[in-house]
């Protein structure tokens, strides 16, 4: 007896971005207040990162309400329902709890009762990954709208008084609505991942020490120096690449946005990758720190907001982080 052919689902020709939403915390933290907890200066923070100030959100701020109020947001933007996301994708790596995920809470609160939801940990890389997911998902068929949020609480898991991360870090939501398009709004992704550096960005210990009760909590730690030289090599190959990938030339850009870790990279990468005078570069940095999944969708809001993009230009994003784990595409802005 010959086996029946497995049915596959047919899908769009393409994907792109139908709108965006963000949300950032009330609370604005300036360096002075950082300050006064480590051995360091507004201006010596502005110099080595270009940051000014940051959010931390407060108690009742958390991943999960954050997500939600930025996915409202997005939907609103594109004039989507709901009830019509197939999946919702919630990038962080500062969600507290392994189970259950914080994308199932998402979904039920913005309305979306019949969504798939799943958590993407891809640390700062994370929004360009569940990018590359919603678009694979929706061309392929298997959903016709999907909720892509990049959501922290960063201030959870920092040390306050550690001076190579407490001025970096900061807190906030944001997220797209990816639909189909007759053409693609969405460039191939290009990403990779080098895990026998997963130390240069990495909780200090397990939290089996605080289960024994034998140590502190566990908190974030950076290996600023070797991280820095890292990303400024990693960046523009990967962004040089998915370029490449998208048949474009550095050009072609209305925007760079890259995920927003240092202004000194930010601008390194800039200039190595030799833009156009006419390509906005994205440095939501000075006002909102480093806010990892986040960053992104931030920047990306902020430029549109701003007016020194237009809708249906060319931007090329940029992840990178924790892993050590990279993601570039090209999309079209809503």
């Amino acid at each position: 007896m010959t086996a029946k052919v497995l049915r596959t689902a047919r899908g769009p020709a393409g994907s792109r971005i139908l709108g965006i939403g963000v949300y950032r915390p009330a609370r604005v933290v300036d360096n002075e207040e950082v300050c006064a907890r480590i051995d360091s200066s507004d201006a010596w923070i502005r110099r080595r990162s270009g940051i000014v100030s940051r959010r931390f959100a407060g108690d009742e701020e958390t991943v999960v309400t954050m997500a939600a109020e930025a996915a409202v947001k997005a939907l609103a933007h594109s004039g989507i329902d709901p009830a019509d996301v197939g999946m919702v994708l919630l990038a962080s790596m500062s969600h507290l709890e392994q189970a259950p995920t914080a994308a199932p809470r998402v979904a039920h609160l913005i309305g979306s009762h019949a969504a798939a939801a799943t958590d993407i940990g891809a640390a700062c890389a994370g929004f360009c990954y569940a990018l590359a997911l919603a678009d694979s998902l929706v061309r392929s068929g298997s959903v016709g709208h999907v909720l892509v949020i990049g959501a922290e609480k960063m201030s959870d898991i920092i040390d306050p008084e550690d001076r190579g991360t407490a001025f970096i870090f900061g807190d906030g939501a944001g997220a797209a609505v990816v639909g189909p398009a007759e053409t693609a709004g969405i460039g191939p992704v290009v990403w990779g991942a080098d895990g026998q550096r997963h130390g240069l960005i990495a909780h200090d210990r397990s939290w089996l020490d605080t289960r024994e009760r034998t140590g502190p909590w566990p908190v974030l730690r950076m290996a600023g120096p070797e991280v820095f030289r890292w990303a400024t090599r990693q960046v523009p190959e990967t962004a040089r690449q998915a370029l490449d990938a998208a048949g474009l030339e550095s050009s072609d850009l209305a925007a760079f946005i890259p995920h927003q870790a240092n202004a000194r990279i930010v601008d390194s990468a800039a200039k190595a990758l030799d833009l156009a005078p006419h390509t906005a570069v994205a440095r939501d940095i000075v006002e909102s720190g480093n806010t990892s999944a986040a960053s992104i969708p931030l920047a990306i809001d902020s430029l549109l907001s701003q007016g020194a993009v237009a809708s249906g230009g060319h931007a090329l994003l940029v992840g990178f982080g924790a892993g050590l784990v990279h993601a570039a595409q090209v999309v079209t802005l809503p």
